[in-house]
């Protein structure tokens, strides 16, 4: 006979340990954008795992330690990651064995990342492997939100097919579009390319005489003016066509932190990129790509539902 509470007990403490480790790894990514803007990047040199040649930085090497920090919060992530996989194949093995494949896909993408890592170090920070690297890590926090949402959550009923579910996975690659083309303006030093904003110097939507650098600068505002009237007309719908409370909050939570992240992305342009408008602006961003990333799990575990008759 199963014992039910046995279970529960078994899928909560997934629960908690997924959404520990991506909340985590939320904190990984800001602290990750302090590195680039405090230019910590090579603060430990070229050596990696220790720190130009020891296990601890000097104490008076505030970019070593900034570094070195970073690296043992990917560390804390690894034991919390590997706790989250044991539960994971402990309760769900046999049952509900894609929350167990989402979690071997976050471990995987931990992996990837940290060796990632290590070749941007070794590479001396080259800002297509420094994309790269920030494009996994939002992959791994995808991956651990996936697990919990799928552990967690059961289908809500809709009243009747829609695009809902499209749109906000269309909104979820649209976030992460915005997230890379971002990744690439600071890896290539074009994060003042453009001074002025929301247009560049001299009121140009697309620079092509002022270089290469202002068109990536570019590029980047207007992916996120494309996210910004796909992700309104995602909320218009689901506040016309979906009643759950959280559904609704998670919609709204994704489109106010879109704004304030855009007011964080002009603030660090015109403060000529200050540190904390930078940090916060990442961190922001990754907060939107994870509630549209859940959104988008919800939807379709609900448009599933719908096709298979088992709402």
């Amino acid at each position: 006979m199963v014992d039910h509470s046995v279970e529960a007990a078994r899928s909560s403490t997934f629960v908690i340990l997924s959404l520990s480790t991506a909340a985590l790894t939320l904190g990984l990514i800001v602290f990750g954008a302090v590195v680039r803007v405090t230019e910590s990047g090579l603060g430990c040199g070229t050596d990696w795992p220790l720190c130009n040649g020891t296990i601890f930085p000097p104490l008076d090497n505030i970019t070593a330690w900034i570094e070195w920090l970073h690296r043992l919060f990917a560390l804390l992530i690894g034991f919390f990651g590997l706790a989250t996989l044991a539960a994971a194949w402990r309760s769900y093995r046999q049952d509900n064995r894609r929350v167990l494949r989402m979690t071997i896909a976050a471990a995987i993408l931990f992996v990837a990342q940290s060796a990632l890592g290590a070749i941007v170090v070794f590479l001396e920070l080259p800002p297509t492997f420094v994309t790269l690297h920030l494009g996994v890590a939002m992959l791994l926090l995808a991956a651990l939100l996936g697990a919990a949402v799928l552990a967690w959550r059961l289908p809500t009923p809709a009243r009747h097919s829609d695009s809902i579910p499209l749109q906000a996975a269309a909104n979820a690659a649209m976030a992460f579009v915005v997230i890379l083309t971002g990744a690439l303006v600071r890896g290539s030093g074009a994060t003042l390319a453009c001074t002025t904003w929301p247009l560049c110097d001299g009121g140009v939507i697309l620079p092509v005489a002022q270089g290469q650098l202002a068109i990536i600068n570019m590029i980047h505002r207007l992916s996120v003016a494309a996210m910004s009237v796909a992700l309104f007309i995602l909320i218009w719908q689901v506040h016309r066509y979906r009643t759950e409370p959280l559904t609704r909050r998670i919609a709204l939570g994704a489109a106010v932190t879109h704004i304030v992240q855009i007011v964080a992305g002009a603030l660090f342009v015109l403060s000529s990129a200050g540190r904390e408008w930078g940090a916060l602006h990442v961190g922001l961003a990754a907060a939107v790509w994870g509630l549209l990333v859940t959104l988008a799990i919800m939807e379709g575990m609900n448009r599933e539902g719908l096709e298979t008759g088992n709402l």
